[in-house]
């Protein structure tokens, strides 16, 4: 599962062929305000990010939801908008805000019946008309030991949670523990270059138990790098080859410009 930030990057991802994507929070903070994903970005301007970018695509889409942005209230109040904005799935997770990137140091997380409390509130958000996937995230690994975090997934599946994440599973083993204690449940591996868990390939992932394997940060990653590389090329008063962009024409197809024209000759006037 490929990460998005955008509508468009959203589109390349369903045009690759991946069944679903994820809103990532460190990336649409990043494009969007050029800020760390330190909860900085506010809950109406995920929710707008999400609107665009779920109208843009027919694949499932699963919105970073962070901590609900409050107290269960708000967590439910969250489910329901992301509900509306055509997410199949909200994560909700169990940092003290201002939450941090999961792949981060000095992340804090509540205590585990205050988790339960936003998992419990996002389940009745789902079941009382949301009609969206709850996915349950723990933090809680690095802060006290990979137990509690596997304790705390187990009581979010308990609660109802659609789909267990824990966050940055530092060793293959840790991954495997992880998948063991919560055998039977859909479970989601974080995969960021240069973060904590080891970039498993999705096969040997997949035998080891997770249904999902979330790369948040490859394709932002891969952008930037291009982005300056270009902007290099262009100030030594070159310009990139013509290997290294998509042509016109392709830009044009992608946002539609071909639809759009067709469309319109079907409403240009006769006279």
């Amino acid at each position: 599962m490929p990460c998005c930030w955008d509508a468009l990057s959203a589109r390349l991802i369903e045009r690759a062929g991946f069944p679903l994507t994820f809103m990532s929070g460190f990336a649409v903070a990043a494009s969007r305000l050029a800020l760390p994903d330190t909860q900085l970005i506010s809950y109406a301007e995920m929710l707008d990010q999400g609107r665009s970018l779920c109208g843009a695509v027919s694949i499932p889409v699963i919105g970073d939801a962070d901590t609900g942005y409050g107290n269960a209230l708000n967590v439910k109040r969250t489910v329901l908008g992301y509900a509306a904005a055509g997410f199949a799935a909200a994560m909700i997770e169990d940092q003290l805000a201002p939450k941090r990137c999961g792949h981060t140091r000095g992340k804090q997380v509540v205590s585990r019946s205050e988790a339960l409390a936003r998992i419990r509130a996002a389940v009745d958000a789902r079941d009382e008309g949301a009609g969206i996937l709850i996915l349950a995230r723990t933090d809680a690994a690095a802060v006290h030991g990979l137990d509690e975090a596997i304790a705390r997934a187990d009581a979010f599946r308990d609660a109802g949670a659609d789909i267990l994440f824990v966050e940055a599973p530092r060793s293959e083993d840790e991954l495997a523990r992880v998948a063991r204690a919560l055998r039977g449940a859909p479970l989601m591996a974080n995969l960021v270059e240069g973060g904590d868990t080891p970039l498993l390939p999705p096969e040997r992932l997949a035998a080891l138990g997770y249904r999902i394997a979330a790369y948040p940060l490859t394709l932002l990653s891969v952008a930037v790098h291009a982005l300056g590389g270009a902007l290099e090329t262009l100030r030594a008063g070159a310009h990139p080859a013509e290997s290294e962009r998509v042509s016109f024409e392709a830009l044009r197809e992608l946002v539609g410009f071909p639809a759009y024209d067709a469309a319109a000759a079907r409403y240009a006037s006769e006279d």
